[in-house]
């Protein structure tokens, strides 16, 4: 590879992540001003309108907007080199913004539905031309933010601008049952959406607490198939024998991988072109890093290992 062509992909990559890094990150910091402007509006319409529905709401976008703070933090931050103290950087930030999410969603919810279910026996008037207005006001904020967001390239954009998504859903429950409260008086229907719709956050949250837990104690990614990555190994021409396969994901992006490989010994006078015929098999299922140790035939470092011979 010539040096003049080195030089076109360095300048090349440079320009992409000036373009697309500047991008994504005010792309989620607009998304996350828009979310905590409107987080205050929709707290004091809730408690005005005295609607649980937009009560609960308004906590699950404070939720939000803390997610989307760090977000917005992290992008900022995982551009830092690594350093001797953060050798991988600083991408695991985000795990820190989805682990107080869950807490918040959690206690939030609780909160919530410890309100609601005694309003199902003794509904209290709501305001409905009130939350009607809110509701407008929250398809519009959050459409917003959804169409900054959806153009994105990241996998940070797109998982927010998703979440943005189901909030314009909710919106649009929520707009239809205060329709129905201005022309029906059930003023239950409030709390039943409220119920409803923390149940479905609540489900929502169920799933990205056990995602995120598997981070966290650097568990196998779930898009990971670890017996397939070994097979693949295996198949590599002059492998024995796979163990000690460890593969974990630094934020739910980024996955790495080690493993002692043993392999023929004429094989280990080449080492490089082995380690290299090997990282080529992984390539198809984007593992970012990988370190191979190669052993020879008989040989294990460990101090228990069960081998499975390869077929």
């Amino acid at each position: 590879m010539s040096s003049q062509f080195q030089r076109n992909i360095r300048f090349n990559n440079n320009v992409v992540n000036e373009l697309f890094m500047g991008d994504r990150e005010k792309n989620v910091g607009f998304a996350a001003a828009l979310n905590i402007l409107f987080t205050v509006i929709e707290l004091i319409g809730g408690f005005l309108t005295n609607s649980l529905a937009l009560i609960a709401d308004a906590l699950h976008d404070f939720a939000d907007s803390f997610a989307l703070i760090i977000a917005w933090y992290a992008e900022r931050e995982a551009k830092k080199p690594a350093t001797s103290k953060m050798t991988f950087g600083y991408r695991r930030l985000s795990l820190l913004s989805a682990t107080f999410t869950i807490i918040v969603l959690i206690a939030g919810s609780l909160f919530v539905l410890a309100k609601a279910i005694p309003r199902l026996i003794s509904p209290e008037p709501v305001n409905a031309d009130g939350m009607a207005l809110i509701a407008v006001i929250g398809l519009a904020i959050n459409g917003l933010g959804y169409l900054r967001l959806k153009k994105g390239m990241s996998q940070s954009e797109k998982v927010l601008s998703w979440h943005l998504l189901e909030d314009l859903l909710g919106w649009i429950a929520l707009l239809t049952g205060s329709i129905i409260m201005r022309f029906w008086d059930k003023p239950v229907i409030d709390p039943i959406m409220t119920i409803g719709f923390t149940i479905f956050v609540l489900w929502g949250v169920s799933k990205n607490a056990k995602e995120t837990l598997n981070l966290l104690l650097e568990g196998v990614p779930e898009n990971i198939d670890i017996d397939a990555i070994k097979e693949s190994i295996l198949s590599v021409e002059g492998v024995k024998l796979v163990h000690d396969l460890h593969i974990w994901s630094l934020e739910g992006e980024t996955d790495l991988l080690t493993a002692h490989v043993v392999v023929e010994d004429k094989y280990l006078q080449t080492p490089d072109k082995m380690r290299l015929s090997i990282k080529s098999k992984l390539e198809e299922y984007h593992i970012e890093h990988s370190t191979i140790e190669l052993e020879s035939e008989g040989f294990c470092s460990a101090t228990e290992c069960i081998f499975e011979s390869k077929k």
